[in-house]
């Protein structure tokens, strides 16, 4: 679960044409994580103007493509498994998965009226499914682990490559990692929604536990003060915020 950062500036949709990127490159499986490799120049998120279909470039073996796909979403069964650390952290029984995360957040971009300035709804479904998916592997980071922001970035995305590798690469591991970098680097109006309705899907989350558990969640609520970045991220967060209020009053007579 992630601690909320402040929130960078807003970025236009970026207007570049997409470039095929070459496969992932292999990561090594023992020690991945553990090595501290020569820092890389930063990865910015290519927009893509097409939408992604099957073409000639798609693995062309059935039988072979079939079975990644398996071995990709077996992978993946990880995130309905693996709780959301931050709850675990607050004593909660039967916390959310990873997995229950993600699927709210693509609801959210599903249902959320007047999507204005040409932000495309099916790219923020899309974003909401994947941004959590790294996870996977390296687990939900959170900030009580004491891992810097920095190595918690470069497990991510040696994971994700990993991840992408099982899935055989392709067109598909290409749209999934473009959606994921997007997403970190914070680089579109979309990320700036999906980032919004990251924080506001773990306050719904807190205001939930707090009336089922009686509980007194005030940090949720204090890290995502006054960091949305969108109108419908500061809508929805004062409609929850109100309702804790009422919530945490009646609870006091």
């Amino acid at each position: 679960m992630a601690v909320i950062s402040p929130a960078t500036r807003i970025a236009p949709p970026l207007h570049r044409p997409f470039n095929h990127r070459s496969t992932l490159a292999s990561a090594s499986k023992n020690l991945l994580f553990l090595r501290n490799p020569a820092p890389s120049p930063p990865i910015v998120a290519v927009r893509c103007q097409k939408p992604f279909s099957d073409s000639s470039t798609e693995p062309t073996n059935q039988a072979s493509s079939v079975s990644s796909s398996i071995d990709f979403l077996t992978l993946c069964h990880r995130l309905k498994t693996t709780k959301r650390k931050g709850w675990i952290n607050q004593g909660i029984n039967g916390a959310e998965s990873i997995a229950d995360h993600m699927y709210r957040m693509s609801l959210m971009a599903l249902i959320a009226a007047d999507l204005t300035g040409g932000v495309d709804r099916e790219r923020c479904i899309k974003m909401a499914i994947v941004h959590d998916i790294a996870e996977a592997i390296v687990g939900d980071i959170t900030p009580s682990d004491g891992v810097p922001k920095e190595e918690k970035s470069r497990r991510e995305k040696a994971a994700l490559k990993e991840m992408c590798k099982v899935l055989g690469g392709g067109l598909r591991a290409e749209e999934i990692t473009e959606l994921w970098l997007e997403y970190e680097n914070n680089a579109s109006l979309e990320a700036n929604l999906v980032k919004d309705f990251d924080k506001v899907e773990m306050i719904l989350q807190a205001l939930e536990y707090e009336s089922e558990h009686g509980k007194v969640l005030d940090e949720f609520f204090i890290s995502t003060a006054g960091k949305f970045q969108t109108e419908i991220g500061k809508s929805w967060a004062a409609e929850i915020n109100a309702r804790r209020r009422s919530q945490l009053t009646n609870r006091q007579r």
